[in-house]
């Protein structure tokens, strides 16, 4: 049990864990995980952790299809620059090592933005907080239990 399913758990919502062996040689976590689990690359989304405003964290949520845009990010969080956060504070911050990053669970509760493309969703994949396990949610799920917003925030 992760950190991530016990915070699904502990809110009640509907949700499926999914767990895939992880070849370590992988490193685009997002498109073997949507490869391994059989479903679109626009349906399972990538945690990515961007710093601002002086060593600020953030989290951002897009499809694994897409790149994420720093410009509307920024815009989102209404600073005038955000840039992808070191992999040592994301990793202190939010308790998850790389490729097994969750929006769920995190030590530290981080402003969170999901891209829009997630509403045209019923459910999406995210990391449950390992890599090789993911946790597929309705997408105001997600947003209720990391008190996030939706914005469009990918290219």
């Amino acid at each position: 049990m992760t950190p991530g399913i016990n915070a699904a758990k502990k809110a009640k919502i509907k949700f499926e864990v999914h767990e895939y062996t992880h070849d370590p040689n992988n490193e685009s976590f997002g498109d073997e995980a949507a490869e391994k689990l059989g479903v679109p690359e626009d349906q399972v989304f990538k945690t990515l952790v961007v710093a601002y405003a002086d060593r600020k964290l953030a989290v951002a949520v897009v499809p694994v299809s897409s790149m994420l845009h720093l410009k509307r990010l920024a815009k989102a969080l209404q600073v005038k620059k955000a840039s992808m956060a070191q992999a040592t504070d994301v990793e202190r911050t939010t308790g998850y090592v790389l490729g097994g990053v969750s929006p769920l669970g995190q030590k530290k509760k981080l402003p969170t933005v999901i891209d829009s493309s997630a509403m045209e969703h019923p459910t999406i994949f995210v990391s449950a907080g390992r890599r090789g396990l993911s946790i597929q949610l309705a997408p105001q799920d997600l947003l209720s239990l990391t008190k996030g917003q939706f914005e469009d925030i990918s290219t």
